[in-house]
């Protein structure tokens, strides 16, 4: 049995009466990919934003690795490990592919905020940057300014500086939405590589890309969860086909 290295326990939110999240039990087992998919405000990213403290929590825990996180600050959950991505790509339009990478791994030196040094003191940081873009299929583009990237390469270039904070644990909001075809194809072989050796938990509207890659799917439906198992278990709940006949229009899981 895998061990466990996030769990939610009663997790929920509520705003001024509406309850957005209600008592979601969630388990993540570390080397595996999980995904939270489900309608429309189903919840799902609001649970990345209580996992990631964006948002406190109005009732339940938060364990990562054994150790009640439910209180701590959002830096000091990043500090553990637990690094997210988001829907918007997040990276410096104006520095070079290369210098977005260095930017993250600059965390390590302890000199993040020494404005007063030469940039040439990064430069030792080159070669495990370069190391993050080669395990993207970004090498080819390191000298190259980040808002010149095609879309699908700028969400792998948000993948890279993600790994380059060392994540424990990845959380990955929409990958691949606003994809055209060949980027989704693109980022979802990205994603598959990454995983060998971490822990993903992603939120995901792309059937294809979530049968594909998920271990593990948790259905979410107005805040709680509707189902959990593998592709093929989830594909064929009865409750799970309709949530997603009634909000999707007959789309198929």
């Amino acid at each position: 049995m895998q061990e466990t290295i996030l769990k939610t326990i009663g997790l929920g939110k509520t705003f001024k009466g509406f309850s957005a999240v209600t008592d979601v039990n969630l388990e993540v087992a570390r080397g595996s990919i999980h995904t939270l998919i489900g309608p429309n405000g189903a919840g799902k990213t609001t649970c990345f934003n209580l996992l990631t403290k964006f948002l406190e929590p109005s009732s339940g825990q938060i364990l990562f690795n054994g150790i009640d996180i439910t209180r701590e600050a959002p830096a000091e959950i990043a500090r553990r490990g637990v690094i997210r991505s988001f829907q918007i790509s997040a990276i410096f339009p104006n520095l070079t592919v290369l210098e977005n990478v260095r930017i993250a791994l600059q965390r390590n030196l302890g000199t993040e905020l020494h404005f007063w040094k030469s940039g040439r003191s990064l430069e030792r940081l080159n070669s495990r940057a370069m190391g993050f873009l080669e395990e993207v299929g970004l090498a080819d583009f390191a000298n190259e300014d980040a808002v010149s990237l095609a879309y699908g390469r700028k969400r792998a270039l948000e993948i890279a500086t993600t790994l380059a904070m060392e994540p424990e644990l990845m959380l990955l909001d929409e990958p691949t939405q606003g994809m055209g075809h060949e980027d989704v194809e693109r980022v979802t072989e990205l994603i598959k590589r990454v995983a060998k050796g971490r822990t993903i938990l992603m939120v995901e509207h792309n059937m294809k890309v979530v049968a594909s890659i998920a271990d593990t799917i948790t259905v979410l439906q107005r805040g709680e969860v509707l189902a959990e198992g593998s592709y093929g278990e989830v594909s064929r709940n009865p409750l799970v086909m309709e949530a997603y006949m009634g909000s999707h229009r007959g789309e198929a899981l």
